[in-house]
């Protein structure tokens, strides 16, 4: 296969991520096959050494780039939110919105943990413990504050994480509800399964 036009360094790192991507998404991790990516980039399949060293290596990296983009994106959505309703119902409404927008980046993280090596898996875990621990930090803070009823913070963290998680299943674009609007509709419910 000829190589494609302007395919070199970053640009052609950048293609191998969004081509691996979608097909794990659509095919699963084991499913795919290096020279499957090769093809879908346009290069030889010893030309995707040059920037990845195997296949489990474009597995950890986008779980890892997923996770870090994911944490990022959820500090600035709070930045400058206060008190534990305005931060509960942002972290919901982020949520809600990443995981509509990013559905692909979701499905294999959650899917493809059992692909990584037991070296890659505690990385990825700690990187999601910090983004459920930003919820628990919400939740105990609201309790604290005497605005949230919550008996157990991690254990009502898993269950809203649960309900938020869940929208990535069923919406689509263009149905009778904008994601706006879902993502309101998740925020209120997360919102009253805590107040008080």
């Amino acid at each position: 296969m000829a190589r494609t036009a302007g395919s070199h360094g970053p640009k052609t790192l950048e293609a191998i991520n969004r081509a691996g991507l979608r097909l794990i998404y659509e095919h699963g991790f084991e499913a795919m096959s290096l020279r499957q990516l090769a093809a879908e980039v346009g290069i030889q399949v010893g030309s995707l050494y040059n920037h990845i060293r195997t296949k489990q290596d474009l597995l950890f990296g986008l779980l890892q780039s997923h996770m870090e983009t994911l944490l990022a994106a959820l500090d600035q959505a709070l930045a400058g939110e206060s008190g534990p309703e305005r931060r509960l119902a942002a972290f919901a409404a982020f949520h809600v919105d990443y995981h509509i927008v990013r559905k692909e980046e979701v499905f294999i993280c959650y899917s493809e943990l059992r692909s990584l090596t037991p070296e890659q898996y505690p990385v990825i875990v700690d990187l999601r413990r910090h983004y459920e621990r930003r919820l628990i930090d919400i939740l105990e803070d609201g309790a604290r504050a005497g605005c949230f009823a919550v008996a157990d913070a991690a254990v009502t963290a898993y269950g809203i994480l649960a309900l938020l998680t869940g929208v990535c299943t069923w919406f689509r674009p263009g149905g009778r509800m904008s994601a706006a609007d879902v993502a309101a509709l998740y925020t209120d419910m997360a919102l009253k399964s805590v107040k008080i």
